[in-house]
């Protein structure tokens, strides 16, 4: 980096500076701690870094730093469980709803959110990205296309295509629960 001009510098430290916070949080949701997270997104870097002056030449260096990122996150997994084949995505995630929602049943609230978040990790990748960046981590669809390098309309598409998806698995879900219960 220290033969970097000026501006490549500048440039990936910007980069480097608006994405790690979203990066983080995708990161955690996926990995469940915070040390697991980090250690992700600083090998995502560190790989960024190495690509970076090749990667401003690309129309969608933010698409391909978002490759990155997942390849690290799948890496990160398979360090940590190496005896576990394709884990869930967030978790722990529903322990943490359940907790939250003191005025609830909090059984109740751990098997629908344990029902959501196994219906989520049923969905095409992109698909559950867009889902876990929109209502996991709450950004816009504008923040959510900017972190994966795609454009708007898409992110919206992929939202769309995961409503439709998650309608017809916990349709699909409660009635199998119901005929189980009878």
């Amino acid at each position: 980096m220290s033969q970097w001009d000026p501006t490549a510098r500048l440039s990936y430290w910007a980069f480097h500076a608006n994405r790690r916070p979203a990066y983080m949080r995708f990161a955690y949701l996926q990995l469940g701690s915070d040390a697991a997270a980090e250690e992700a997104v600083d090998a995502a870097f560190d790989s960024i870094m190495g690509e970076w002056l090749r990667m401003l030449h690309m129309d969608r260096l933010d698409a391909y730093a978002w490759t990155v990122l997942k390849q690290c996150l799948v890496d990160g997994r398979r360090r940590r469980h190496p005896w576990q084949q394709q884990p869930e995505p967030m978790d722990i995630s529903a322990f943490e709803a359940a907790l939250k929602e003191a005025h609830a049943d909090q059984y109740e609230v751990l098997t629908d959110t344990i029902r959501f978040y196994s219906a989520v990790s049923r969905l095409a990748e992109r698909q559950r990205d867009a889902v876990l960046l929109r209502y996991g981590l709450r950004c816009t669809p504008g923040e959510a296309a900017a972190v994966m390098g795609v454009d708007e309309a898409t992110v919206r598409s992929y939202l769309g295509q995961a409503h439709r998806r998650l309608a017809r698995l916990l349709d699909t879900s409660v009635a199998s629960a119901e005929s189980a219960e009878s």
